[in-house]
């Protein structure tokens, strides 16, 4: 039987979702008019996509979470239902800018990813997609409050474990690759798995975002300079500012100095000793994974890929505290965290704005060194 084109699975997925959408009641009509169901309406050109993981409570008014302030500011009032996946699309279709929650995880971000992509309604083939969230990070190299554009996603998840107690004497740690025997072993796992365990984002993009935003001023307050002060780590010092540093993305919420050495190592491991472990959370390999599948289709262009996460809190306790009791003390409360929401918003929405604002400019070309005119 002959493969079914490009053009093939992408009417046959829009005609299934759109059965499956019509079920599901009318979502609230965008900008211009239509029934963003019925069939009839065009799609909506998007031009970018922030992808958030997690609100608190309610959508606005209250104690806000990654979502909240980018709801609130910039006007994302149109409502998308999409019940198959964690969260609705908000969005301001005049502008051609929408977000999501992804909820928290891996696997969440992927069941959401791929649920919007495949979605008749929008039209992804251009869109930039911004990531933007809290995180862990290294005080050997970032500071609370700071945001950090990513150039290497590692995974963190996908491996052999052995029980701390049986780890071998000779072993840096339990964690062992994927199809490999010990930690670290070379040479690394066959390509067309380590496809999914690192993903580089695009140079030039990453290089324009973090020039575009690297004089942004990030709120700092005296409670956070206070527990700075109590690392003896110079980066970790530092009043919060805009940077490079490299992500691991794993489902488990770690914490600690042992862990936080085998983070340094598993991300220089997997990225060929390029990557530079800063920020940890749980899902932006997941969100790179199902733009991978999507570009695969023909349904978006995952070199369009941003990741931006922000430092709520350190990935160990500073001297003299150990793991345990610091794990406890950020279970309480994210010492960084509403300095880290507003950095999200704040550096992010820079990019944002000017790729929206200036889309006759990036729509066909990307800025820094795929053909765009960018100074």
């Amino acid at each position: 039987m002959r493969a079914c084109p490009t053009s093939c699975r992408r009417l046959a997925w829009a005609a299934a979702l759109s059965l499956a959408l019509a079920g599901c009641g009318t979502p609230e009509a965008p900008a211009g008019g239509g029934d963003a169901t019925d069939g009839k309406a065009e799609p909506l050109e998007v031009r970018a996509v922030v992808v958030t993981m997690f609100e608190i409570g309610d959508l606005g008014g209250d104690e806000p979470g990654e979502f909240q302030l980018w709801k609130e500011r910039e006007g994302l009032d149109t409502v998308y239902p999409m019940p198959a996946a964690y969260s609705d699309v908000h969005a301001d279709p005049e502008r051609g800018l929408i977000a999501v929650i992804t909820g928290i995880g891996t696997a969440n971000a992927v069941s959401t990813i791929t649920t919007l992509g495949l979605d008749p309604r929008f039209d992804l083939s251009n869109a930039y997609w911004l990531v933007a969230g809290i995180s862990g990070g290294d005080p050997a190299d970032t500071s609370l409050g700071s945001a950090v554009w990513a150039d290497h996603l590692v995974d963190g998840d996908l491996a052999y474990e052995l029980d701390a107690r049986e780890i071998p004497e000779s072993w840096p740690t339990g964690y062992v690759p994927l199809r490999a025997s010990e930690p670290y072993e070379t040479p690394k796992p066959e390509e067309n798995m380590a496809e999914n365990q690192h993903f580089r984002l695009d140079a030039g993009l990453v290089d324009w975002a973090y020039a575009l935003t690297k004089d942004v001023a990030i709120p700092d307050d005296e409670a956070m300079a206070a527990f700075r002060e109590r690392f003896d780590q110079e980066a970790a010092r530092r009043p919060p500012r805009v940077m490079r540093g490299d992500h691991l993305a794993a489902m488990t919420f770690w914490h600690g100095p042992l862990l936080n050495d085998w983070a340094n190592d598993w991300v220089a491991y997997w990225s060929g000793g390029e990557g530079e472990f800063v920020t940890s959370a749980m899902e932006d390999t997941g969100t790179a994974l199902a733009l991978s599948r999507l570009g695969e289709a023909g349904l978006v262009d995952p070199q369009r890929l941003l990741v931006l996460r922000t430092v709520s809190n350190f990935t160990l306790g500073p001297p003299g505290v150990d793991a345990a009791e610091s794990l406890a003390g950020e279970q309480a409360g994210y010492s960084g965290m509403r300095s880290a929401l507003e950095a999200a918003h704040g550096v992010g929405s820079r990019v944002v704005e000017v790729l929206v604002d200036d889309w006759d400019r990036y729509r066909d070309a990307l800025p820094g060194d795929r053909g765009s005119t960018d100074d």
